[in-house]
């Protein structure tokens, strides 16, 4: 980049900015836009309160005994034939609440539809940020929100279609377990049964008791539908809006699941869909088949902007019945958190929800990051503690990478002398000394990539550690020094305002890391000659701050990792320069190189020096070309 393209550069910005303040509304346009959302939430409000009240009618019908098979398939019309609720002789029913429990799972249940009402996860908390930066430490709920719905759409005979959320159950209590059971004046009953079967997973049966009179001839499956609201459990809410989604899964295939960033819907055309599950940044509530499959999966997230909740997300399949007499629907529920073993031990791909990323970047962070810190976390109790030893075990494994590059750039710096000739040579064309030096490098036996390619060796690890911090519920509510959780942003300090995409606050370890960066880049480059690039001079100190925009909201153990992995490479550099390398042992290894007999180019080096030359003719090209256009001036 030379000046004239700086230039061009900050002109474009300052041209966007203006565009910005330009075209922005208003006070009056923002005022009549809310005018007109508050009208269409108003309108949106009255239509909710009509259907609200269409469903209690219905309700009431279902709570006088009006056996399924006399309502109408129209809930409208069945609000109102009022006459039927007169005639009934029987008491209203009432929905009724019932828990069950273990050591680490609380699970409410509401008659009203047999469905779970809350899970609250015993060894979990959720953290509330209030207005005054406090925080108040609430139990951590799943599946709890009054919007929600989880129920089967049966096509009954002479009924039309009836959902069993909308159904009032009786209620027994079994071992580990309990019993919803809905009666209809067919004979025919509907019953479902939970009962724990580990920590976090329960069997789910729902049996049909004479199907053949409750649903209609030549039923061959039924619709099951589960929408949830995904309420804000962490602190970081932009992590976990991009982390929260629906998965599903089909037998002997990879998951796949909804866009995460924005509203999506994907159709899973199929009669082997194994499970499907509504998953937060560290936690899923799923649906898993045991007898038979799920198939022709519709499902879909939306984002939400509301206070309370991140996403909407909607899955709806088909489930096959047999055609007996009597019809039972097996599966198993898994409401708890994303942890890696636990999942894994079920032996159905659900670890899959968790977001270690695909490709070599997910193998290894499940197959080589995570074994090695959990194996840590066995010895040492504080997660920061193990993310320290972690770097400096991958630094040792990593420094004979380190080593090469920091020899390649002793090597460069040695060769100064040879360089500055070059440049008196041929000091008005640069691409001749770019030339000419490149064929130096050649003769000493050095290269200007020799000490880029180790660090490029290191990327993959880098990027994975970029997925795992924040994927991987270890961290989660984790202190360490002033950082009170490691999965999510740390905080120096609140900002009396929000700037767009950094945030209402400063993150310590941010600033510490892009500090130690420079500090780093300084160090590490201020024997280098960068005058035939001088913009890279000021672009290397740039990224940094431009950086701090982006890690100021990450998760504070990945930029912990990142300041103290550039400690340990300050250390590592100061260490080898001053006490392994010696400046007149690499000129004499480079004075050596020099008398080799050297071997043909290699095909890049071929291609290079070719492109180069083409380069240098242009050049002289253009330039000529302006000395004519000059003549023909003062002429």
């Amino acid at each position: 980049m030379d000046k004239q393209q700086g230039i061009g550069f900050l002109l474009l910005f300052v041209l966007l900015v203006a565009w910005y303040f330009v075209t922005a509304p208003s006070a009056e346009e923002v005022a009549r836009q809310q005018q007109i959302q508050d009208s269409l939430q108003m309108v949106q409000a009255q239509q909710t309160e009509l259907s609200q009240e269409a469903k209690n009618e219905i309700n009431a019908l279902q709570s006088n005994q009006a056996p399924i098979s006399s309502l109408q398939s129209d809930p409208v019309e069945i609000a109102k034939d009022t006459a039927k609720v007169e005639e009934s002789p029987k008491a209203k029913q009432v929905s009724s609440l019932h828990t069950i429990e273990n050591e680490k799972l609380k699970i409410t249940f509401d008659s009203k539809g047999g469905i779970i009402k809350e899970a609250i996860l015993k060894d979990f908390e959720k953290w509330e940020t209030n207005e005054d930066k406090s925080k108040s430490i609430l139990p951590l709920k799943l599946m709890e929100d009054d919007q929600n719905r989880f129920e089967y759409l049966l096509p009954t005979n002479g009924a039309g279609q009836v959902s069993t959320q909308d159904l009032y159950f009786n209620v027994n209590e079994i071992e580990d377990g309990i019993t919803f059971t809905a009666q209809t004046n067919t004979g025919a009953s509907i019953q479902q049964t939970y009962r724990f079967t580990d920590d976090y997973m329960l069997d789910y049966n729902v049996d049909f008791k004479e199907a053949n009179k409750l649903f209609l001839p030549g039923t061959q499956s039924i619709k099951f539908r589960w929408h949830q609201y995904l309420d804000k459990i962490e602190q970081n809410v932009n992590f976990e809006k991009y982390y929260s989604s629906v998965y599903f899964k089909q037998k002997d295939e990879d998951a796949d699941y909804c866009n995460c960033r924005s509203d999506d819907e994907e159709s899973l055309d199929a009669d082997n869909i194994h499970w499907v599950s509504h998953v937060n940044q560290f936690f899923n509530s799923s649906l898993i088949a045991k007898n038979g499959n799920m198939k022709n999966g519709e499902f879909e997230t939306k984002v939400l902007e509301d206070s309370d909740n991140l996403k909407l997300v909607k899955s709806s399949l088909d489930i096959p019945l047999s055609g007996g007499a009597s019809e039972r629907l097996a599966f198993q529920l898994y409401v708890g958190p994303n942890e890696f073993n636990t999942l894994r031990a079920y032996d159905i791909g659900l670890e899959e929800v968790i977001p270690f990323g695909n490709s070599i970047f997910g193998s290894i962070n499940r197959w080589i990051i995570r074994p090695s810190f959990d194996f840590l976390s066995r010895f040492i109790g504080s997660k920061g503690v193990v993310i320290i030893i972690l770097i400096f075990l991958l630094k040792m494994l990593l420094y004979p990478l380190m080593f090469k590059m920091l020899k390649s750039q002793a090597k460069m710096g040695a060769l100064k002398p040879e360089i500055a000739q070059i440049k008196e040579k041929y000091p008005d064309d640069q691409q001749k000394v770019q030339m000419e030096t490149m064929k130096m490098y050649r003769e000493y036996g050095t290269s200007p990539l020799g000490g880029c390619m180790p660090m490029l060796l290191q990327m993959p690890i880098w990027y994975a550690l970029f997925r795992f911090f924040p994927a991987s519920i270890r961290f989660r509510q984790e202190p360490f020094l002033w950082a009170d959780d490691l999965s999510s942003f740390d905080v120096l300090t609140y900002l009396p305002f929000e700037i767009p995409a950094f945030g209402s606050h400063l993150s310590l370890f941010t600033i510490l890391w892009a500090l130690s960066t420079i500090a780093y880049t300084y160090y590490n480059t201020k024997h280098m000659d960068m005058s035939a690039n001088p913009a890279m001079k000021y672009v290397q100190y740039a990224m940094p701050i431009m950086f701090l925009v982006f890690f100021n909201n990450y998760a504070s153990g990945l930029t912990c990792y990142m300041f103290f992995s550039n400690l340990i490479n300050v250390a590592q550099t100061i260490i080898t320069k001053r006490f392994v390398f010696n400046d007149d042992k690499i000129r004499a290894e480079l004075m050596k190189e020099k008398e080799k007999p050297k071997k043909s180019k290699s095909g890049f080096q071929a291609r290079l020096e070719e492109a180069m030359k083409q380069q240098q003719e242009v050049q002289k090209k253009r330039n000529q070309q302006a000395a004519n256009q000059r003549k023909k001036k003062r002429k």
